[in-house]
């Protein structure tokens, strides 16, 4: 009886759980698109657009571009400040000409999403 119970109880909260994480996942991804979007939700969807991206960079590239273990460990730390870097000039750009920025135009946020996909290419590729 107890362990009916228990299962019961479990899937409920299990299900409670994973739906409001899908939920919140949703949200952060349509976050970026809005016109005046919540800057952390923002940030949660470049992070999650980014992760998604290096997961599909392993189907193009399963192995380590770098072969090096700390070649591999510097590329991880420099190359998502690097792209940084290179989307705030493209939004220092974009502006000059009068054209929109996005927020994936600012260090910040092309850092998440650099370094989300550089982790998960890092951590997956063989």
């Amino acid at each position: 009886m107890f362990e009916f119970l228990f299962e019961v109880i479990g899937e409920f909260v299990l299900q409670t759980v994973l739906e409001a994480l899908v939920e919140l996942g949703l949200h952060s991804l349509a976050e970026p698109f809005r016109r005046q979007p919540n800057p952390w939700l923002a940030g949660l969807g470049y992070t999650i657009f980014g992760a998604a991206m290096g997961g599909l960079s392993l189907l193009v590239f399963p192995t380590h571009l770098v072969a090096v273990k700390a070649l591999r460990l510097a590329n991880l730390v420099l190359t998502p400040a690097a792209v940084g870097l290179l989307m705030c000039a493209m939004g220092a750009w974009r502006a000059r000409r009068g054209e929109p920025v996005l927020r994936i135009d600012r260090f910040a946020f092309g850092y998440l999403f650099a370094l989300s996909l550089a982790l998960v290419h890092f951590w997956f590729a063989q």
